[in-house]
């Protein structure tokens, strides 16, 4: 057995014979039932101590077989925890790294899935755009087309840089926030300062469109949050709003408070959100059954997370009449 094989078992059991045959030799000389009696105590004790040295072995070994089963990848080898006793210690706080490891490395398993898709739809983000430059670019080569063919070719192509500009800009806001090295601010800003800055870089877009904007904030409206990042999130929806509005519809933003937060409701009067898409409207890279061409499906994601990350929720759905409306809480901090 290999309990016998055990160095210090070898040596317990030397150490006893040793001390039983003193005892014995004593005992034979002495003549005497009491020196009787402590041989047959000493085998006694003996007998019960290796016992009991025998289970603890047993515990022990039985331990080390399921920690070689998880370093062998055996991950879900579970431990019994319900003793009591030094090796139970042992065991539970051994269950209690076991679970974990097993947490980290389901973490890191997801994590590395995530940044494999990640990684890959950004790579077909950037890859669309750039390859129809590339097609235009040998089409502009070309010494038969009009100059206004070549003008239309390089207003494309504009177009399509800005898209990529606009694409890697928002990934790294996304990155940033992701991995939390950007901390945003908390103070008191206005309402109606955040929509009127994230109204500016929009008003050519809406004048084309002849799309208006109504107004109905309180000058007094306030919350406290990052001003330049809610700008961000903002006009993050405002683009959406205006690229879905038909020509001539009108875009509605209000504002109203209440002891526990402030709510921002913006509201367009277009083709409204397919009852399908609701549901991943705020996913990553998510384009919906009404997106435009231009749509890259990150704006709305990255709005969710600033906002989020600004003690927010915001929530999306269809209007009774026509459109959509998007609303916006941000709760008082107690």
């Amino acid at each position: 057995m290999s309990f016998f094989r055990n160095d210090e078992i070898k040596k317990q059991i030397i150490i006893y014979i040793i001390l039983n045959t003193i005892v014995f030799l004593v005992a034979l000389f002495s003549n005497s039932i009491c020196s009787i009696y402590v041989v047959l105590v000493c085998f006694t004790i003996e007998f019960i101590s290796l016992y009991f040295t025998k289970k603890r072995y047993n515990d022990i070994s039985e331990l080390t077989y399921k920690i070689d089963k998880i370093l062998h990848n055996n991950d879900y080898t579970n431990f019994n925890v319900n003793k009591e006793g030094e090796l139970a210690v042992l065991n539970s706080e051994i269950y209690k790294m076991t679970v974990r490891l097993r947490e980290q490395a389901e973490r890191l398993i997801k994590e590395k899935n995530y940044l494999k898709d990640y990684m890959a739809d950004i790579s077909h983000q950037v890859r669309t755009p750039m390859t129809s430059i590339k097609i235009m670019l040998t089409r502009l080569s070309k010494q038969e087309l009009t100059n206004e063919e070549q003008f239309e070719f390089i207003k494309e192509i504009n177009k399509l840089l800005s898209r990529i500009e606009w694409l890697i800009t928002a990934l790294l806001e996304v990155a940033q926030l992701e991995s939390g090295i950007v901390e945003l601010k908390k103070e008191n800003i206005s309402i109606v300062k955040v929509i009127n800055k994230a109204l500016e870089p929009l008003k050519i877009q809406a004048e084309l469109k002849n799309v208006a904007i109504d107004l109905n904030i309180e000058e007094s409206s306030n919350y406290k949050g990052d001003y330049y990042w809610q700008i961000e999130a903002i006009s993050n929806i405002l683009k959406n709003c205006i690229e879905h509005s038909e020509n001539g519809g009108t875009i509605e933003i209000i504002s109203k408070e209440n002891p526990i937060y402030i709510e921002i409701v913006i509201k367009d009067n277009g083709n409204g959100i397919c009852e399908e898409d609701l549901p991943h409207l705020f996913e990553r890279f998510y384009k919906g059954r009404n997106r435009s061409n231009e749509s890259i499906g990150i704006g709305l994601y990255l709005t969710k997370m600033i906002i989020t990350k600004q003690n927010g929720v915001i929530t999306a759905k269809n209007r009774e009449s026509k459109g959509a409306e998007f609303n916006i809480k941000f709760y008082n901090e107690t």
